[in-house]
């Protein structure tokens, strides 16, 4: 609607209307109570046209170009092993150095191996979610180093606010994965902080999670704890991948020791690997887009050839990360139109080589305003067209990612499934197409006493979490609450109604004691 109708619309309202009316009631006139969503969004299929940004030969100049990069440039592969098992598959590997090129035949039979589609199995079978295909999983924020809320403002992470945050991720189903940690405990010491977090994780939720690459004895303990959490077997758990690891390069064309033996430690055992470069065009990449695509995808597609080097057929997803800088001030830049540009054309990379697609749901704003909203939604737009399938950081991502904000948790489930009711088809049975109805109302009618109406106007449209239709009267009365006050409100009323999934407390018995044991052996050396 343009703005002279706006304004059109706005003077009838106040000038031609008696000011006797102007007082609205009825619908608009309370706060709505909203019932909780139930279990209808945990499995999301995308069915829309992808939107095609790059035409069939940019995509295969951009294909061609990460190939040259891996076979006449290289990568270095700062891990011994790494590098004598990709001499083993063919690679060119001189001794003693880091710098391994690849040739082009060889990555791209690897690649093939890689399957299109998988299951990635929770300890509550009904949590299980699809990965690649026309699904779309999301999961909460990951690895912010600060939490924030109104009352308590921005903070170190800690204990707690990470329990809470995971709280939440159990209380909407929208929200599939539980990420990383969605923000960082530092109150736990580094050497144990694995220990306590994934416990909680299974404890606290019933919903598959992830580890971080940060050592193998980190890996193999995590891979235990979501072995111990499922109640199975060794066996069945490499047949069935139950935990998942992000593998970031570092970029420029690097993959470092402890992303190298995370790829190792999961691969070899079934479980699931997502490669993500964390290109930044202008800083970490070539400035122009498409440069900082070939990089990232030359990025990928070697560590995702190392997965099938280690396991043919190991599970693997194809991380899309690419956004820009300030170039005022080198800070990341999120949900531009660059970034959005990257995430539909990597889409469009993924889908080139059969391989499930991660994106994430970002911002920059320091706070729950305006920019918060439009960047998200923005970056959601763009995923969606995109055709991602797994979205990392998809509630609470706030800061450009250094801080999990509990109310940007609720902004960004509200958002997350009205994308997921856009995403319904449309009922265009012969109830829906309602021709009973219209004959019954006839011309200059109101349908609101129908039958077909009440029947339907319970489930009819999707309800809002924060949005406030009152008129501007009631809301002025009730003291001009505004997105901020309810996302505040609502996360407190929603971890008040938390209740812990059932775990049989044999496995939590067992879970228990696995992580004291591991304490009582010191957990993994740190440092400090």
């Amino acid at each position: 609607m343009s703005d002279d109708r706006n304004t059109a619309l706005h003077e009838t309202d106040t000038a031609t209307i008696p000011v006797e009316r102007r007082r609205r009631t009825g619908g608009r006139g309370a706060e709505r109570i909203r019932k909780p969503s139930g279990t209808k969004y945990l499995n999301l299929v995308n069915n829309l046209a992808r939107t095609e940004l790059l035409s069939p030969g940019a995509l295969d100049d951009i294909h061609e170009a990460s190939l040259t990069i891996l076979e006449e440039i290289g990568m270095d592969i700062i891990l011994p092993e790494a590098r004598e098992r990709m001499k083993a598959a063919g690679a060119d590997v001189t001794p003693g150095k880091d710098r391994v090129r690849f040739d082009r035949n060889m990555i791209t039979e690897l690649i093939a191996s890689v399957p299109s589609t998988f299951t990635l199995h929770a300890r509550n079978p009904l949590r299980n979610v699809q990965i690649g295909g026309r699904n779309l999983v999301f999961a909460q924020v990951a690895s912010a180093p600060f939490v924030a809320d109104r009352e308590g403002g921005r903070r170190a992470g800690n204990q707690e606010d990470f329990r809470k945050l995971i709280k939440l991720a159990q209380s909407y189903d929208v929200i599939h994965m539980t990420g990383g940690y969605p923000v960082e405990p530092i109150d736990i010491h580094a050497s144990v902080r694995h220990l306590d977090c994934l416990s909680d994780i299974v404890k606290l939720t019933d919903k598959a999670f992830h580890c971080y690459s940060l050592g193998r004895q980190r890996n193999l303990d995590a891979i235990e704890i979501a072995r111990i959490g499922r109640g199975i077997s060794t066996g069945q758990m490499e047949r069935e991948p139950s935990l998942f690891t992000v593998i970031n390069s570092s970029s420029p064309l690097r993959l470092d020791g402890p992303m190298l033996q995370g790829i190792i430690e999961m691969s070899s055992r079934g479980q699931v690997v997502i490669v993500t470069p964390f290109t930044l065009a202008g800083a970490m990449a070539p400035v122009t887009i498409a440069g900082a695509l070939v990089q990232q995808n030359a990025e990928a597609l070697c560590g995702i050839a190392f997965t099938q080097m280690v396991r043919k057929g190991a599970p693997v997803m194809y991380g899309g990360f690419t956004s820009n800088v300030d170039m005022k001030t080198g800070a990341p830049a999120f949900g531009t139109p660059e970034y959005m540009k990257a995430v539909i054309a990597g889409g469009q990379l993924a889908r080139r080589y059969g391989i499930p697609y991660r994106t994430s749901n970002t911002n920059a704003s320091n706070t729950l305003d305006a920019q918060a909203a439009y960047e998200s939604a923005l970056s959601l737009w763009a995923l969606t067209q995109g055709g991602g399938n797994f979205v990392l950081h998809a509630a609470g991502w706030s800061e450009g990612g250094l801080t999990a904000s509990f109310e940007k948790f609720i902004l960004d489930v509200d958002m997350l499934q009205m994308v997921a009711e856009f995403l319904t088809p449309l009922d265009v049975s012969s109830e829906a197409l309602a021709l009973d109805a219209v004959r019954d109302v006839g011309p200059g009618g109101h349908y609101f006493g129908t039958a077909h109406t009440l029947a339907r106007y319970e489930t009819a449209f999707y309800s809002p979490i924060l949005s406030d239709w009152r008129n501007h009267e009631t809301w002025t009365e009730a003291g001009r609450p505004t997105t901020y006050d309810h996302a505040n409100r609502i996360f407190k009323e929603t971890l008040a109604h938390y209740e812990r999934p059932p775990l049989d407390p044999a496995i939590e018995e067992e879970l228990d004691a696995f992580v004291v044991k591991r304490k009582k052996e010191g957990g993994v050396p740190t440092d400090f």
